[in-house]
């Protein structure tokens, strides 16, 4: 991460041509992004995350799309989130997980359990991670503060959680979990987790992303609440 917070100003930004939408596959989709040979300070990635960018690898990036709204930026205040029952109960069903800082860095024991999570949940897409260079490549970067958090079952990996942390927030990169857990909800209860988590560090926000109403895979995130979506460039409660 670098030392001297660097102004989204006076990074370049680009536009992509239209490609296929990974979201909606039957839209094409434009993808701004900022310049990917930049370093991006605390400051920068504070600012970008504020007004609906996310980061992939070294990419910081959100849709431009000039037909298309979908993809709606959405965050937690997390002073005022109220877990709802059926939440409140998830957390004490998963009461037994012990959550651990690791590197990022990733074990064969990380890998083996992304590669069947992604089998599995995504079996259509294209994050497939043999080594870990690869994996690094979807989830790390030379300007973030990027943490790695297991989740695990009586020794058993059950759950990855990527996270960034900025100023005033942390940012879920990407949650990856056993698919065979599905009793314990964990993509649920990792935003669980990670709202006591931001709690904890006296953060106030925590980014979760695009929610995206017309995909079953993206629409779980309207059961946070309350909830801020980002909407003609204002964030308003929902």
């Amino acid at each position: 991460m670098s030392d001297a917070p660097r102004s989204p100003a006076k990074l370049g930004f680009y536009l992509t041509p239209e490609h296929e939408c990974p979201y909606l596959p039957e839209r094409t989709a434009r993808t701004a992004f900022a310049d990917p040979t930049a370093a991006p300070g605390l400051r920068a990635q504070t600012v970008l995350a504020e007004a609906g960018f996310r980061r992939s690898g070294g990419i910081l990036y959100r849709p431009n799309c000039p037909s298309c709204t979908a993809c709606v930026p959405l965050r937690l205040a997390v002073e005022a989130f109220q877990p709802n029952r059926t939440q409140r109960k998830l957390v004490a069903r998963n009461a037994d997980l012990v959550a651990t800082r690791v590197a990022l860095t990733p074990t064969p024991e990380q890998l083996a359990l992304f590669t069947r999570y992604q089998q599995e949940r995504h079996p259509e897409g294209a994050m497939f991670a043999e080594d870990a260079e690869r994996y690094l490549a979807y989830f790390a970067s030379g300007f973030s503060a990027t943490q790695a958090v297991e989740l695990r079952h009586e020794g058993r990996l059950v759950a990855v959680m990527v996270i960034d942390q900025l100023l005033d927030a942390l940012s879920a990169v990407y949650t990856y979990f056993d698919p065979g857990s599905g009793a314990r909800s964990l993509g649920t209860y990792s935003v669980l987790w990670q709202v006591e988590e931001t709690r904890r560090l006296k953060l106030r926000w925590l980014y979760l992303g695009y929610l995206i109403e017309e995909t079953r895979k993206m629409a779980y995130k309207a059961a946070f609440r309350p909830q801020q979506r980002l909407i003609g460039g204002a964030w308003r409660e929902a």
